[in-house]
């Protein structure tokens, strides 16, 4: 009589996808290391990877210098192609930074100052917060 363990290696292919198989059964899921940090500091890093880009910085100050919902606009003054303005705006939407509605072709975009608000809060508590801990640091 052959072990469960052979009788399942049998299933597999290749033994590698049995060792990938197994660890997967051991640790039933992977342990994301942003785990070991607090909400506020994710929060604070995915608010930071979101305007991380310069394009993302330039279509932020744009719809905000508007200071009304921009509409198919942003294409004109960036320059990038249309599909790679829609991607940072995907990633801007995703952090809550823009809200946007979409009525057929036509984008609308427009500063969710609320979140803006937040962000501006979270990081000036941190720089205060640094800078209090190390006033004269090298």
């Amino acid at each position: 009589m052959m072990s469960p363990g052979k009788i399942l290696l049998k299933k597999f292919v290749h033994p590698l996808l049995y060792i990938v198989y197994l660890r997967y059964k051991i640790n039933k899921m992977a342990h994301h290391k942003k785990d070991e940090f607090n909400k506020k500091e994710n929060e604070l890093a995915d608010f930071a990877n979101a305007i991380s880009h310069p394009a993302r910085v330039a279509i932020l100050k744009e719809i905000a210098n508007k200071e009304t919902c921009i509409c198919g606009e942003i294409v004109q003054v960036l320059p990038l192609a249309q599909s790679t303005v829609s991607q940072h705006l995907k990633e801007l939407l995703k952090a809550e930074l823009i809200t946007g509605t979409v009525d057929g072709v036509k984008s609308c975009y427009c500063i969710n100052w609320k979140t803006f608000e937040k962000f501006e809060k979270t990081f000036n508590e941190f720089f205060t917060k640094t800078n209090s801990n190390n006033p004269k640091c090298c």
